[in-house]
């Protein structure tokens, strides 16, 4: 394991420090604007953390090839959460259990995406397999704008057996294909304790994990081109799922 992260870009580096997150040092871009790095500035000092001014260039190579907008954090490492913190989380808030299963999501950017929208949906935690799969880094830091620091993850080595594991707990585990009957707009499983799956950018959901699924549902496709990009569909349904709760009240 790493010893530290960095995270990168305004926003990031700013819920990075709201959320309490141990950051051990800031760097500051000299030309970087004020209004930007003003009330990151202010952060830092009530969480008594160092902040340096340095030449832009040498935050371009702490974290090369991403957009840091003149901002650079070196923080703890990202604190993975057990299985049982995200059941816990939707416990605590009096909520049906809402997750995310990510079956070898790869694209760190649309991991990012996808965490983004499970904080704006209210998603209580999101799953990732430890191997062949987009992990926490920087660049999924930045893309999520700091929502990595609100939406608990965890980190399986078996997500067929997580998948078992959740469903004797009573919770409902739906699979999104392209080739399925039952849209997404025709299900009912949405209200309860559910887990929703979302497969690989190019090869879709493994065939076990397909199998072990309750449900299997597509999204509806009027268009030529018969994908969507995985972050998008993740998006949809789980704006769906909030939608049907809403709806409950």
């Amino acid at each position: 394991m790493q010893e530290e992260e960095m995270i990168a870009g305004k926003h990031s580096v700013t819920e990075a420090l709201r959320s309490g997150r141990t950051i051990n040092k800031i760097w500051i871009a000299e030309n970087a604007q004020k209004h930007l790095t003003q009330p990151i500035i202010a952060e830092a000092k009530k969480a008594g953390v160092i902040v340096q001014n340095v030449d832009k260039r040498k935050l371009d190579q702490m974290v090369p090839g991403i957009q840091h907008q003149g901002v650079v954090a070196q923080a703890a490492p990202y604190a993975y959460a057990h299985m049982d913190d995200l059941l816990k989380h939707a416990e605590e808030k009096g909520e049906a259990p809402f997750l995310l299963i990510l079956d070898e999501i790869e694209d760190p950017h649309n991991l990012g995406s996808i965490l983004r929208t499970a904080d704006c949906t209210g998603v209580h935690g999101v799953v990732l397999p430890k191997r062949r799969s987009a992990q926490i880094t920087a660049t999924v830091s930045k893309t999520s704008a700091g929502a990595v620091e609100y939406v608990p993850v965890a980190r399986v080595t078996n997500l067929a057996q997580t998948i078992d594991q959740l469903k004797e707990m009573g919770v409902w585990v739906v699979g999104t294909v392209v080739d399925e009957v039952e849209e997404i707009y025709e299900t009912s499983v949405f209200n309860g304790p559910v887990a929703i799956v979302i497969g690989n950018e190019a090869k879709g959901m493994g065939r076990l994990i397909r199998e072990k699924c309750d449900v299997l549902v597509k999204l509806p496709m009027a268009g030529q081109i018969n994908s969507l990009n995985a972050s998008v569909a993740a998006g949809v349904i789980m704006y769906e799922v909030l939608r049907r709760r809403r709806m409950q009240g």
